[in-house]
Parts: structure tokens; C-alpha cells; sequence
């Protein structure tokens, strides 16, 4: 019997793909009209309603600096030194902490469901899967499930960090009476007081297992599906170290503008907290407001410069990680097994 020649391989990819930092800046070079229209957008209403949550949490802390003021005026009488306590102050921040989470949490999952757009617009097989879809299909883009996941992430990653730093500190902190529950020195307290170091670095890993939900949720995924991608795509050997490689460079490149606008915007507290004690005549609300006013900048100039491009990258990295699509021979070969045997050369078969 003669032998048999080899079957004919069909290829598997079309034209190469670019790595992934020149895909992402070709997006972003592309697609920077819609991008940096959606970009001013989120950020200027992002910003305008922060501003307006910041005036209504001084609204409600204003109680506190009153109170403030006049102890300071009676330490002044009195000639005694005044430190004024800010453990009020905290308190109403915390309590309105969830609106500036989900404030920020909102205009992130905008632009995300925005580049993800523009990343799917790009894709090679963007026009072939846009004829392939059924208008029942998900719609890439939208805002509800890329929020959802957000919120979905976050209960998933704080929690731990936060109950066990609350726990430890109740079993270790200072301002708990003699006899203390853990003796100081004993490994027992050793470890309760390392555990929120522990847990801050599990929420870390948690954090970086889910980067890729927004982007998985504004491609179509519902929330819960898209947490699962996520996770499934990230613990690869292909995952973990580039979703790794991805998010330690971003994160650097958000702390280093974050720090650089801020101590360029620094000569704005001298200014605000003029013009806010010269408006309310109450020196501990100007003193904070002067606080905060860099701040706010440094937040505002860095979620216009770096989230555009955290957002695509993420959107670029989904894209490549999640399944291989199957060529058109390949599907065709699927659908209808007779293709094999077209394929084949013609010869002698065995009996």
C-alpha cells in the first residue's frame, strides 16, 4: 500500500497581531476623537458632581468646625495651646465615602464601556462578527453590567482586608483596657498583628485576578459571568503574567502623575483657603478645603490621563486572552465533516 501524503494544514490566524502595547496605542491613535470626547465628558461631570458631594459633606460637617472655632477661641482666652481633634471629621468622611466610590466607579465603568467600544471596533473581525450577530446578541459598550461588576469586585476584594484590620485592631490596639486579650510579645499577638498585612496582600491578588471583568462585562458578559472570566483568564500561564506585566506599569504610571499634579496644583491651598475664610470666616473649613484642593486636581488630571489608556489596554488584553476564534475553514470543517474527506488526497484507502 502506498503511503499516504500529508493532509494539507489550514491556517489558523490571518494577518499577525501586534503586541499589545502597539495595538493599544493604535486604538487610542485612531479612535482618539471619540476617546478624548468621552474622556472630557466623564471626567468635567465626574468632577462637577465630586465637587458638589465635597461641598455637601462640609455642609454636613460644618457643626464640627464650628465647634472647632469656638474651642479654639476659648483655648485662645484661656491662653492654653489648642490640637484640635479630627476624629469627627473622619467620621462623616467615611460616612460619605460610598458616594465618591461610586462616583468614581461610575465614570470609570463609562469609559471603559467606551473603550471597549473602540476596541471591538478595531478588532480584525469586527465587521464578520457584527454580520454574524443576531439582534438578540449582547451589545458591546454597555454601562449597567461594566458598573455592576465594579460594585461585584468590590465586595469581593475589601471585605477581608477590612474585617480582619477591624479585628486586629480590637485585639491588639492600644486603646483596649489591662488585661489585654493577647499579651504583647506572644506569637499569637505576632500574628493577629501581621494577619492585616496578610490580607491586604490576598485582596491584592483578588484584585489583580478580576482586572479583566470590566473589560469581559463591557464586551457582552453579564457581571457574574464576566467576574468568572475574568478569573479564568488571569490564573493561566498565559494570563497571570501578562495581566502582571500590564497592571504594575499603569499603577506606577497613575501614583507618579497623581504625585507630579499635585505638587504643581500645592500653591492652590494658600489660595483656596483664602477665599474660603474670607466667605465663612471659619479657619478649620478653609484649612481643609485648602487641603483637599490639590487633591481633587491630582485625581481629575490623573483619571484624564491614565484611564483612557488602562482602560484600552485592559480591553486590548481581554480580546487576546479570552478563547481563539476559529477560522472560517476551521468552522466550516466543524459543520460539515465531509470537508475532511474533500481534503484528502485521492489514493487507495484500506479496505
Amino acid at each position: 500500500m502506498p503511503p499516504r501524503p500529508d493532509h494539507p494544514v489550514p491556517p489558523t490566524s490571518g494577518i499577525p497581531q501586534p503586541g499589545l502595547v502597539a495595538a493599544t496605542f493604535t486604538v487610542l491613535r485612531r479612535r482618539r476623537g471619540a476617546l478624548a470626547g468621552a474622556t472630557v465628558r466623564v471626567v468635567g461631570l465626574s468632577g462637577l458632581a465630586g465637587l458638589l458631594v465635597t461641598a455637601a459633606v462640609f455642609a454636613l460637617a460644618w457643626p464640627v468646625f464650628t465647634r472647632m472655632r469656638n474651642q479654639r477661641i476659648w483655648y485662645h482666652q484661656v491662653e492654653d495651646p489648642y490640637l484640635h481633634d479630627p476624629t469627627d471629621l473622619v467620621l462623616v468622611a467615611l460616612g460619605t465615602l460610598p458616594l465618591f466610590l461610586l462616583l468614581l466607579g461610575t465614570g470609570g465603568a463609562a469609559l471603559q464601556a467606551v473603550c471597549s467600544r473602540a476596541v471591538a471596533e478595531e478588532s480584525a473581525e469586527a465587521a464578520t462578527t457584527a454580520r454574524k450577530n443576531r439582534s438578540g446578541d449582547p451589545v458591546p459598550g454597555r454601562l449597567r453590567p461594566v458598573l455592576a461588576v465594579y460594585a461585584l469586585r468590590g465586595l469581593i476584594v475589601w471585605p477581608l482586608p477590612l474585617l480582619v484590620a477591624f479585628v486586629a485592631d480590637r485585639l491588639t490596639g492600644y486603646h483596649l483596657d489591662t488585661p489585654e486579650p493577647l499579651q504583647r510579645g506572644s506569637w499569637p499577638h505576632t500574628l493577629v498583628e501581621t494577619s492585616p498585612a496578610v490580607a491586604v496582600f490576598v485582596a491584592v491578588l483578588l484584585r489583580l485576578a478580576l482586572t479583566l471583568a470590566p473589560a469581559a462585562a463591557a464586551a457582552g458578559l453579564g457581571p457574574r459571568a464576566a467576574v468568572r472570566r475574568s478569573w479564568s483568564l488571569t490564573w493561566t500561564r498565559a494570563g497571570a503574567p501578562r495581566v502582571l506585566a500590564l497592571a504594575l506599569p499603569l499603577a506606577a504610571l497613575a501614583a507618579g502623575v497623581f504625585r507630579l499634579v499635585v505638587q504643581f496644583a500645592l500653591p492652590l491651598r494658600p489660595l483656596v483657603r483664602g477665599l474660603v475664610e474670607q466667605a465663612t470666616g471659619n479657619f478649620f473649613a478653609a484649612y481643609y478645603a485648602g487641603v483637599l484642593a490639590p487633591v481633587i486636581v491630582g485625581v481629575l488630571v490623573t483619571a484624564a490621563v491614565t484611564l483612557p489608556v488602562t482602560c484600552t489596554a485592559f480591553a486590548v488584553l481581554h480580546d487576546r486572552l479570552r478563547v481563539p476564534r476559529t477560522t472560517p475553514r476551521s468552522s466550516g470543517d466543524a459543520a460539515d465533516p465531509t470537508t475532511r474527506h474533500a481534503c484528502s488526497a485521492p489514493g487507495p484507502r484500506p479496505e
